[in-house]
């Protein structure tokens, strides 16, 4: 019997899960290409966001990441920050906060399908087997001397279906550790922008004073005179 055999012999669960392993291929490679993409280094853009701050002010600094354009969740989380430094910390931390919350739904989309497909995949593969085993049986029933090739379209739906669902299962797993780790070491470095910047904004400078600005002009002294006229 030849692969090509098997592969008719496997049934129709062998087609479910040839699809579910498309599916997983797909969803790997779309997560990995925005895992690569929202994982651009942003140490570089921090520490001169950081600079800036101590020099110039948030709203200096904010000017220079949006002028970066970068698309990592450091870079968002920073720019988050930035934008709320003029209502205080307290404001600035929970714009942050919220920008790392999203940025943490954007990092992990996609995983827990990964996951899924890899609790899945090996129960259709055990289907496939137990389906096989029953047809096999079957021929038993149906025949008092089956012959092995009788035997044998059973067998090898059931076996060719574990293995479906295995390497299914294994590909999904593995897959999903990968990227749920690229995905924590991006949370982390936006992790740290969050808890840093605070400082920052305590050791900024006061907001300057604009140039041109008439100062404020003295009070005329007013002499007073009790004594009475002679």
């Amino acid at each position: 019997m030849t692969s090509l055999d098997l592969l008719r012999a496997a049934g129709p669960l062998l087609w479910v899960l040839l699809a579910l392993s498309v599916y997983v291929v797909y969803l790997i490679a779309v997560r990995a290409q925005a895992l690569a993409r929202l994982g651009q280094d942003a140490r570089t853009l921090t520490e001169r966001a950081r600079a800036v701050t101590a020099e110039s002010g948030p709203a200096a600094a904010l000017a220079e990441v949006d002028r970066a354009a970068h698309p990592s969740p450091a870079a968002s989380v920073l720019r988050a920050g930035l934008a709320r430094a003029d209502r205080g910390v307290d404001a600035a931390e929970r714009a942050m906060q919220a920008a790392l919350l999203d940025a943490e739904e954007r990092l992990y989309a996609g995983l827990s399908t990964l996951g899924t497909a890899a609790q899945v995949a090996p129960l259709l593969g055990l289907l496939g087997t137990v389906i096989g085993m029953v047809r096999s049986f079957l021929v038993f029933s149906q025949t008092t001397a089956p012959t092995p090739a009788q035997l044998a379209t059973g067998i090898s739906e059931a076996l060719v279906n574990t293995a479906a669902g295995l390497v299914v299962a294994i590909l999904a797993y593995v897959a999903r550790g990968a990227l749920r780790a690229r995905a924590d070491r991006i949370a982390t470095q936006a992790e740290q922008v969050r808890e840093e910047l605070p400082g920052w904004l305590v050791r900024a400078p006061a907001a300057p004073v604009w140039a041109g600005s008439a100062p404020e002009a003295p009070l005329p002294e007013v002499a007073l005179n009790f004594g009475g006229a002679r």
